[in-house]
């Protein structure tokens, strides 16, 4: 689902170098846009994997960050590529995006009176010297349980569409998930927290 109650801290200084966004994700850019940056957005266009054969969260989020970073950088000159993966996990299986309405409702349901783990990878791949930063991050999230009524109307409101594990969490105040250990911004698509840090330093 969106954001909840740790705001970023603003940074003290941007870094000069062009920040090149490997993600079509209007939340990882609005993330950013809100912290002071003016990223160029160049989608990766890659094929995800499904998670099949991947026994470890942080070992598809880095995988999945690193292909998209991987697809952008050749393509630019000079700059700083930043790609990111978000995925949730529960029962050792990765929770994608759904693929339709109906596999939406499977995986709310499966979600809900329960915890589970969001996880996001990131990686800084700085052009021309190609030298990279790779991280995961992880937040636990509490669901819980919708009536059936709540669950339809959430569903007719389309905020599932290519969201990982069907949610958009709401920044204040949601409804139907709270968030149990980490960082609200690394449930909306960037762990704002650890990236300003790793910018300040890497760029």
């Amino acid at each position: 689902m969106g954001p909840s109650g740790n705001d970023p801290a603003p940074m003290a200084a941007k870094p000069a170098r062009r920040l090149i966004l490997a993600s079509s994700s209007p939340d990882r850019r609005a993330l950013l846009e809100q912290a002071g940056y003016a990223p160029e957005v160049i989608p990766s266009h890659i094929d995800e994997p499904t998670g099949q054969g991947f026994t470890d969260p942080r070992h598809y989020v880095l995988t999945v960050s690193w292909l998209k970073a991987a697809a952008v950088a050749p393509k630019i000159d000079a700059g700083l590529v930043l790609a990111a993966d978000t995925v949730g996990w529960l029962d050792g299986q990765v929770i994608g995006k759904p693929t339709d309405v109906d596999d939406a409702r499977r995986i709310i349901l499966a979600l809900s009176g329960r915890e589970h783990e969001l996880w996001t990878g990131v990686v800084l791949w700085r052009r021309p010297d190609n030298v990279q930063m790779v991280w995961q991050e992880c937040t636990r999230l509490f669901s819980r349980t919708l009536s059936k009524d709540e669950l339809d109307a959430y569903l007719a409101t389309d905020a599932w569409v290519g969201r990982s594990g069907a949610y958009a969490i709401q920044e204040e105040n949601d409804p139907f998930l709270r968030i149990s250990e980490g960082s609200l911004t690394n449930v909306i698509g960037l762990p704002m927290e650890s990236l300003q840090r790793h910018l300040q330093s890497f760029a």
